[in-house]
């Protein structure tokens, strides 16, 4: 088994899992899912476990993998915690973007603008919007945070997109009031919208949970 081999697959299950194509409570079988992508069951397996350390697979009957149910209660910490990395994250990138990070934040916000009801296409913008700004912050610690939450948030996030068309247009619209504050150098304004655009990513998730329940 290579290395590679199980980033790729557990890449695809992650992007499986986002899109619908393994839906919660499905379980992630070696064999079917070996024949699936081509390659043995030792790739497999260990992107299975991967999955799991990240919260995205659990254990069920004779220790089967299944895809996650995730819970209002479960993603309430999650998000929060969430919240207040982003949130300081993006209050430091008030203060220390360049110029060349404010111009490309401003463009990312206008693709974002013009990609219509395409929820996916609008999913990778936003995770290219938020990536921007932390990158923004040029501090490395609070950036290794961010990834490992990023990670095991984004197939949510990108769930309100696909599933809440509405969703797209509040996005947006606090986007704006995001790199608004960060244009101005308002870091403690940044930090509230900032805050606010998470919780909202929130709401909207658990209305969605309640709505599949």
């Amino acid at each position: 088994m290579s290395e590679r081999t199980a980033q790729n697959i557990y890449d695809l299950l992650i992007d499986g899992i986002a899109s619908g194509t393994f839906a919660p409570g499905e379980q992630l079988a070696e064999v079917t899912l070996a024949e699936r992508f081509h390659v043995s069951r030792t790739p497999i397996r260990e992107a299975l476990h991967r999955l799991e350390q990240a919260n995205f697979a659990e254990r069920g009957p004779r220790r089967a993998f299944f895809v996650r149910k995730m819970q209002a209660s479960d993603l309430q910490d999650l998000f929060e915690a969430v919240g207040e990395i982003e949130s300081a994250i993006a209050a430091l990138a008030a203060r220390r973007m360049t110029e060349i990070q404010r111009r490309q934040l401003q463009a990312i916000l206008e693709e974002g603008r013009a990609c219509g009801d395409d929820a996916q296409t609008y999913a990778e913008i936003n995770r290219r919007f938020h990536a921007q700004i932390n990158q923004g912050a040029h501090n490395a610690t609070l950036s290794a945070s961010h990834a490992e939450l990023t990670l095991r948030t984004q197939v949510w996030r990108s769930r309100n997109f696909a599933l809440d068309g509405r969703r797209l247009d509040s996005s947006r619209r606090e986007h704006a009031a995001i790199a608004e504050a960060i244009l101005q150098g308002d870091g403690e304004t940044t930090r509230l919208k900032m805050r606010e655009h998470v919780a909202s990513s929130f709401i909207t998730l658990t209305d969605l949970l309640k709505t599949d329940g």
